[in-house]
């Protein structure tokens, strides 16, 4: 187990309670139960292009975590600094092998998930378009990759929870908003409610499907 950092009364997180990128910090925050002040983005009303937020963030993107002094920028990347700083090492493990593991997920998250499940749930959610059927094939595709993924682990990285679960978590869990059935993933769901069974878990709210 890793030292923990004394626990900071400062953190806000800026983000929008609807988008899986900001969920995945809520979540972490919640799971390593660190008080925070949660600070809504208007993005409808383009509130991440004015000129305070893009100095947090020039991409002019959430969420933002400001830690006392510290402002900082993406999900993942935000991800890793609490684990680090106020998280076990199981979070983000040290060794090369388990470090490895995790950041090969990170990288599915930022990458094909993005594209995929959180672009097919934007595309239906925020845009209000009916499913795209190239992106539902996008997202069956990776669902795929981590249905084998976790036949062989109740994990993503391994056998217990890791910085590769909360970033993957979210996008996965509401695919259906955007018209990815999750029927045909067992192993899936089942990774899905390992996660909700989690102590402190915090869930992302649901978008009504029509």
């Amino acid at each position: 187990m890793s030292a923990i950092s004394p626990v900071s009364t400062a953190i806000r997180l800026h983000g929008l309670r609807l988008s899986g990128h900001s969920h995945r910090v809520s979540l972490f925050l919640g799971l390593l139960q660190l008080p925070h002040q949660h600070i809504e983005v208007d993005l409808l009303g383009g509130a991440h292009k004015r000129p305070d937020f893009l100095a947090m963030n020039p991409f002019g993107q959430v969420p933002v975590l400001q830690d006392g002094d510290l402002t900082l920028p993406d999900s993942n990347a935000i991800l890793v600094y609490l684990a680090k700083r106020y998280g076990d090492a199981h979070w983000l493990p040290d060794d090369p092998v388990g470090a490895a593991r995790v950041q090969r997920w990170l990288s599915v998250a930022a990458g094909p998930l993005a594209a995929g499940p959180a672009m097919a749930r934007i595309h239906v959610v925020f845009g209000k378009h009916r499913p795209d059927p190239a992106l539902v094939e996008r997202s069956h595709a990776l669902l795929a990759v981590m249905e084998g993924a976790l036949a062989d682990t109740p994990f993503l990285a391994g056998a217990g929870p890791t910085l590769a679960d909360i970033a993957c978590y979210s996008y996965t869990a509401h695919a259906p908003e955007g018209g990815v059935s999750l029927s045909d993933y067992p192993q899936v769901r089942a990774w899905l409610a390992r996660m909700e069974a989690l102590p402190h878990f915090v869930g992302m709210p649901a978008t009504p499907l029509d």
